[in-house]
């Protein structure tokens, strides 16, 4: 295990913690018997331009559906859809783990971005950070995002290092504090901060998880509350449907995805040219799986990063404890409610 040093967050405390905020009914107002809330893990985004597309061009209505967005707030989707105060949500492939892991009753229902979206960024004059073993002893400025801190110190360690760095935690800060040199390296978001560098003439050097024998992981998925699921499959399955195919049509048209973004949003976005360059990028590169499908989940390719969580120690139980028994991942994804 990495030896991260100051402000390192505690994963085992943090999984543990999520869950016990079920009580969430204020975070999100009550919606009707008849009204699907999806909650957002951001505000709108390239990741969300799927459901904008749905929203706005009617595929939700012509499913007889009434869609509701609950905008970001302290409470993660994953909580929202765990409590019943969201029917589906966005979530990640690590978070969408740690949450079923710890005993929430969500299931990842579909994948809108397949392959990692990140990667490991460093200043592309740094002379001194060529691979990712030179980020031993460096300070990385990150997120307090579960399971990332042991991700960069094994890519560091597959590269040849010993995988030991100091952790900061800045949030989105941690972007210009790479830029103006007071930390080494961070995680970068390519088809947003790293558009973005090269927007402001700052050239960055990326190192991806993959070339370093990483198992590659659903970028965001979609979760699912399982009860809700259980109880109303046709109108769940009319759902992920719509959603899925307002994904396609953003991979297929990523003008078309990203205006139907903006139109949804105004006044969001100072660069809408970065909107679109976005949805260009994660059309070209990260929205299909490798035979040309659009939001498909694999359990074998779920078992590949939650099998490093499991073995890293950081999944936990119901109890808070940490898991013992290796989980059966295919429970913890679903492609029942997309298109045949």
């Amino acid at each position: 295990m990495a030896r991260i040093v100051t402000l390192r967050h505690r994963i085992v405390s943090l999984a543990a913690a999520i869950f016990t905020l079920c009580a969430v009914s204020a975070c999100a107002g009550g919606g009707s018997d008849d009204t699907i809330r999806f909650a957002l893990d951001w505000t709108p985004n390239t990741n969300h331009t799927g459901l904008y597309v749905a929203l706005q061009e009617g595929l939700f209505d012509d499913a007889g559906l009434d869609v509701e967005i609950l905008p970001y707030n302290d409470a993660s989707p994953d909580t929202l859809v765990d409590a019943g105060n969201a029917e589906f949500g966005i979530s990640t492939h690590g978070m969408a783990t740690f949450a079923r892991a710890a005993g929430a009753h969500t299931v990842a229902v579909l994948a809108p971005l397949q392959h990692w979206a990140t990667a490991i960024a460093v200043k592309s004059d740094r002379d001194d950070l060529t691979r990712p073993a030179d980020l031993d002893g460096r300070i990385y400025a990150g997120f307090a995002d579960p399971g990332v801190s042991e991700t960069l110190a094994q890519v560091i360690r597959n590269d040849g290092g010993q995988g030991e760095f100091e952790e900061i935690v800045l949030g989105t800060s941690a972007y210009e504090a790479v830029y103006s040199g007071t930390a080494d390296f961070t995680v970068s978001y390519l088809a947003w901060e790293g558009l973005e560098a090269e927007h402001r003439g700052l050239p960055m050097r990326y190192f991806d998880y993959t070339d370093y024998g990483f198992p590659d992981q659903y970028a965001i998925v979609v979760n699912g509350n399982e009860d809700w699921l259980a109880e109303n499959p046709d109108r769940g399955r009319a759902f992920v449907q719509a959603l899925q195919r307002g994904y396609e049509i953003a991979a297929d048209d990523p003008d078309r995805g990203a205006r139907a973004l903006l139109d949804a949003n105004p006044g969001t976005f100072s660069n809408e040219e970065l909107v679109f360059e976005s949805q260009r990028m994660l059309s070209a590169d990260f929205m299909r799986d490798d035979q040309g499908r659009v939001g498909t989940l694999d359990a074998s390719r779920w078992a590949g990063y939650a099998r490093f969580l499991y073995e890293q120690g950081l999944l936990t139980g119901t109890d808070g404890a940490r898991l013992t028994t290796e989980p059966d991942w295919s429970t913890y994804l679903t492609d029942d409610y997309q298109t045949p």
